[in-house]
């Protein structure tokens, strides 16, 4: 995973901390080692847990699909690079400009349009789809126009009148072609393919979450090593580094934005080089992915003793947090989930609204790690069994620290769980060894 602050910081920053941080020579050694702190050190890889996701469950997920399409009024929906069309047919693609896509009819046998030189690296992946044994492919050259491969396969399919759901991240160069295409050869209305899409990722079978699962249980057992090895005088990099080992320990590719003291209130981070000290705040916030299926945790402690108004927040956040969990069933409201949390921030003086607590509660999360359905105000979406979201309350006050506690949240037949145990408290998160 790319973390968000090691974006930011791409280009200037790095080098600026080459310059001012005195502890860089001691992180770029640190690289180097090939030892690790024995808390790392004694992690064993959990890899054999995680069961890949088979080719009958992705043709239930298609199956699915054309259900959802019947009821949407959809005829087909085409799906572009990107995790929808991993999640229909296992294809993990990248193409930059050039069009490669899965049309999913409503009725019919699905088609694939893909660039003439990829054709053997689409095969080989096609090949473990629902239809991999006898692929529709339809091949474009260089000089040709792939929008017409498309409109032609939605006429063999006989789809000359209706709607053609376009997966949400299609980018507009790409519809704009598709649309032009299609009005030469059928009355077809280009439509959002959400209702499908979303609908089938939005609940999770019972693989599904056993992966998040182990996502979440990997990314916090890598946060408790990282932690145990911290020393003072810990840059972000180093601390980002054990995070980043612990996970490689556990058999998955992790990793964690690290902010400390006062930067600790920018929910997503700062690009200014920060250092762990005793007594000041350390928040940690990133996760894992495993078999595509993402986890997202934050812990929030300090090295050393905290202030009585740390302490004071932590429990705010704390409570809020369990608020939240309290509220999450299957029928409610996504938005009165996020009111139960920020009701107990704002009545402990954090508030009004985003005053303090700047961020939704929640957010989706599964292949993606912000997916449906959004834990906010005024979102009516009603909770159904077997979503899965982030439950993330934070207190920030700038210029001093902030407070983020996140577990994964599963919605189940009667409430709702947590995947991981929530901290402790800001001295002693994870209990004593």
């Amino acid at each position: 995973m790319i973390s968000r602050r090691r974006f930011l910081e791409v280009g200037g920053v790095t080098a600026a901390m080459a310059v001012s941080s005195p502890l860089v020579g001691a992180a770029a050694a640190d690289t180097k080692e090939t030892s690790l702190p024995s808390s790392l050190a004694k992690l064993k890889s959990r890899k054999g847990e995680a069961a890949p996701i088979t080719r009958e469950e992705r043709q239930q997920r298609q199956e699915r699909a054309r259900q959802l399409m019947s009821e949407n009024g959809l005829d087909a929906i085409l799906l572009m690079e990107g995790t929808s069309l991993r999640y229909f047919s296992g294809i993990l693609w990248w193409g930059g400009e050039r069009t490669f896509a899965l049309v999913l009819p409503a009725k019919g046998a699905a088609f694939y349009v893909c660039p003439g030189f990829e054709e053997g690296r689409a095969r080989e992946q096609i090949s473990n789809a629902p239809d991999g044994d006898k692929p529709d492919v339809r091949v474009w050259q260089e000089d040709e126009n792939p929008y017409q491969r498309i409109a032609q396969g939605l006429k063999d399919r006989g789809i000359a009148s209706g709607k053609l759901g376009l997966e949400e991240t299609v980018r507009f160069v790409f519809a704009e072609g598709i649309a032009q295409a299609i009005s030469q050869v059928a009355q077809l209305t280009i439509a959002s393919a959400t209702p499908v899409t979303a609908g089938c990722r939005m609940i999770k079978s019972a693989h599904e979450i056993a992966l998040m699962r182990l996502a979440s249980q990997v990314t916090l057992t890598a946060y408790e090593a990282a932690y145990r090895a911290v020393q003072e005088g810990m840059t972000q990099a180093q601390l980002e580094s054990l995070v980043e080992k612990a996970h490689h320990q556990l058999g998955f590719t992790g990793s964690a934005d690290v902010q400390v003291g006062e930067f600790s209130a920018f929910p997503h981070g700062s690009v200014t080089p920060q250092v762990v000290h005793e007594g000041t705040i350390v928040l940690m916030d990133g996760g894992c992915t495993v078999e595509g299926y993402q986890s997202d945790i934050t812990r929030t402690y300090v090295l050393g003793k905290a202030s009585s108004k740390m302490n004071s927040v932590f429990d705010t956040v704390l409570r809020a947090q369990s608020a939240a969990l309290a509220a999450a069933r299957p029928g409610a409201e996504c938005g009165s989930v996020d009111a139960a949390a920020r009701k107990v921030v704002t009545e402990s003086g954090y508030g009004p609204d985003y005053k303090y607590f700047t961020h939704r509660l929640g957010h989706g999360l599964g292949m993606d790690g912000h997916e449906w359905p959004y834990l906010v105000r005024g979102n009516a979406t009603r909770l159904q069994a077997n979503m899965t979201t982030s439950n993330e309350p934070g207190i920030y006050i700038r210029g001093e620290f902030g407070v983020r506690i996140e577990d994964d949240m599963h919605i189940t037949e009667n409430g709702a769980e947590l995947f991981t145990p929530k901290p402790l408290s800001l001295e002693d998160p994870f209990g004593k060894s």
